[in-house]
Order: C-alpha cells, then sequence, then structure tokens
C-alpha cells in the first residue's frame, strides 16, 4: 500500500482534506463483505463522530469489550494515524464479529447487507443496555408487590429509547391499509434502518421507490379483517415513508431465490441511482433530497462467490476501496457499477447497498427533512 498510499497522496496533492485519512482494510480470507461496509459507515460523518466521542467516554482497561467498543477503537485508530494513507487491520473487530455471529465464522462468501444489517441491530442493543443500565443505577424503578413498575406517563408506556444509531439511520415507515367497504384507513407503523428495494430490469431507484409505496388490492385468499366491519373485506394497501432517515441506506435485492432452479441467482439488472435523490413518497407535501457518499459494490456473477468493494464521497472527492487498495476515481465512475442492460454481460460490478445522506443539514434535528 506504501506505492498506492503516496499515488493517492500525489494526486490529491494540496487538496488532501486536512485532518482526513484514507486507510485500506486488510483481508482476512473472506472479510471484504466486512470491509466494504467498515468504509461506508466510516465515512458516515455524523456517525463516524458519535463513535469517536463514544470512544473518548469509554477507553479505559475495565470496560467490558463488545462489538461497539471494537468499532469505536477502529474507527479511533484510522482517525489519529500520524500518515495520511496507509493499511490497518481491523483484527479485533473482525474476530469480535466472529465471537457475536456464527454467521461470519467460515471462510464462506458472506453477504455485506446481512452484515450491516446485524451491525446496526447489534449497536443498538448495546446502547440500549447501557442507556437502561445508566438509568436505573441512577433513579430505580419503583417497586411493587407483583414485581417492578416502569413509570409510565398517564398509562401509557414510554417511549422506546432513541440511541444515536437511530438517529442517523432510523426512518418510519407507516402501513395504510383501506377498508373497500366502509372504507376505514388503519395505518400501523413500523420503523426501519435500512429499505429493502425489489429491482426490475432497466430501472431506476425513483421508480423503485414509488414500486415500494404502489397501491396494493388485497382480495380472494389476501382478505383483509376489517375491525370496523367484524369480517374478511376487500381492502387497499400501501406503504408511505413517515419520517425520512438522516442516512437513508437502500439494499437493492440483487439475489433472488428462483424455484425453478432451487437456488439464488444474482440479478445484473441496470438500476440507474443519482447522487443526488428526490424521496417523494413521503407522508409530508415536500420532497426531501439526499446526496449519495457511499456504494457497496458486489462483484461476481453468483450470490455465493464474488466479492465487495466500495466507492466513496470524501470532501467532493470519490475514492474506490478494494481491501488494502484506495484510489482516487473520477465521479463518473459511478456509473459503472449501475448493472447490466443485458444478462450476460462481461461488467460485473453492481451496486449492491447504497448510502445517501439528507441535504437538511442539521443532524440534531432529524425528525423531518
Amino acid at each position: 500500500m506504501g506505492a498506492a498510499g503516496s499515488k493517492l497522496e500525489k494526486a490529491l496533492g494540496d487538496q488532501f482534506p486536512e485532518g482526513e485519512r484514507y486507510f485500506g482494510l486488510e483481508n482476512f480470507g473472506n472479510t471484504c463483505y466486512c470491509n466494504s461496509v467498515l468504509q461506508a459507515l466510516y465515512f458516515c460523518v455524523p456517525f463516524r463522530e458519535q463513535l469517536l466521542e463514544y470512544y473518548e467516554k469509554v477507553k479505559n482497561p475495565d470496560v467490558e469489550e463488545n462489538l461497539l467498543t471494537c468499532l469505536a477503537e477502529l474507527f479511533t485508530q484510522i482517525s489519529t494515524q500520524k500518515k495520511k494513507t496507509g493499511v490497518i487491520a481491523p483484527k479485533r473487530f473482525v474476530q469480535r464479529v466472529k465471537k457475536e455471529n456464527e454467521l461470519f465464522r467460515g471462510y464462506m462468501h458472506q453477504d455485506a447487507h446481512e452484515f450491516l444489517n446485524f451491525l446496526l441491530n447489534e449497536l443498538v442493543d448495546i446502547l440500549e443496555k447501557e442507556t437502561k443500565g445508566t438509568k436505573e443505577h441512577s433513579s430505580p424503578p419503583e417497586k411493587i408487590p407483583n414485581g417492578i413498575h416502569m413509570p409510565q406517563a398517564n398509562g401509557v408506556r414510554k417511549e422506546p429509547l432513541v440511541t444515536w444509531v437511530h438517529k442517523n439511520f432510523q426512518g418510519i415507515l407507516t402501513n395504510e391499509t383501506k377498508c373497500l367497504r366502509c372504507e376505514t384507513v388503519t395505518a400501523r407503523d413500523e420503523t426501519f434502518l435500512d429499505l429493502s428495494l425489489d429491482i426490475e430490469q432497466n430501472s431506476s431507484i425513483t421508480s423503485c421507490l414509488k414500486n415500494f409505496s404502489s397501491t396494493e388490492t388485497l382480495n380472494a385468499e389476501d382478505k383483509f379483517f376489517c375491525d370496523k366491519c367484524c369480517s374478511l373485506q376487500e381492502a387497499q394497501k400501501r406503504m408511505k415513508i413517515k419520517k425520512q432517515p438522516h442516512i437513508l441506506v437502500i439494499h437493492l435485492k440483487r439475489f433472488k431465490y428462483m424455484e425453478q432452479l432451487g437456488r439464488y441467482k444474482k440479478l445484473s439488472y441496470r438500476v440507474v441511482f443519482p447522487l443526488e435523490l428526490k424521496l417523494t413518497n413521503t407522508m409530508e407535501d415536500a420532497d426531501c433530497e439526499y446526496s449519495l457518499f457511499a456504494v457497496v459494490v458486489h462483484v461476481g456473477s453468483g450470490p455465493n462467490h464474488g466479492h465487495y468493494v466500495s466507492l466513496v464521497k470524501s470532501h467532493n472527492h470519490w475514492l474506490f476501496f478494494d481491501d488494502e487498495n484506495v484510489e482516487m476515481i473520477d465521479e463518473s465512475a459511478v456509473q459503472t457499477s449501475f448493472g447490466s442492460a443485458q444478462e450476460y454481460a462481461s461488467n460485473t460490478d453492481h451496486g449492491y447497498i447504497l448510502f445517501y445522506e439528507s441535504l437538511a443539514g442539521n443532524n440534531n434535528n432529524i425528525t423531518s427533512c
């Protein structure tokens, strides 16, 4: 990486961002799925800043090691390097991942989206336990004969804990179902840390999002039980985004189970994703604008083998991260990972996970865009 690192420094020259570090990550046999996601998360600046801040609070030998402390330590290790470029071995973090989840222990090809999902949910669990532990320590719950009574406001359960991981990545979907007999609308909210979208050949993220929120008719065997009619009725159902996340993570469902083949197949479809995205399928009238800052790319023709790399935007420059390798690329290179218009094409680099940041700016006020 020495030569590659100096090459990158030469390419950026005087434009090398002050205080920024561009480090490749060593691959331990099959850990490209992990490295590509880590690079995308490292250049998710609000997330990185909060992780570094967290590390400052917990960096003492008595703190029990977990996935969050290992990730915070790794990001701190990168950000405090004397050199601007180089290679770091995320050994402790990878060992911790394998210890926490047997799925990632072998040397089989792993799924980057499954890893991202596991990681974010694990970080949330750790932070929630820590927050609950702190609150219980500072003000013990009121004891009553039938066990522990957690204080409630007006008999309503308290809102679930919102961690800084939630503040960055969590959005809320509203699942609306309208009975076609009495026209009563039933709405159910659910949270998400990423959106998984079905894809079609020669499509775009905008059209995939429209399909995600399109109205579906529930009839025949799929009829809806309407509480007002007290019976099964035909209904219309749709999903809309009620609260947009500050960081919008979109997972393109490129691996599909094919009944006739009895196995998964990779869909190499061309799906165009813009550098600037307007989110229109929201509850609010105003469009929410996002800017693309990272793409995790799957390279290869099938689901059980291949390689992961990431394309990252940092200080208006695009960079290519391939394990230990880091190179500067032109913005137009992002288009090469849209996918293929024909099924059997020589290019097997396909955008798999997209990371967009809201252009609304202030991360402290992210209830809406």
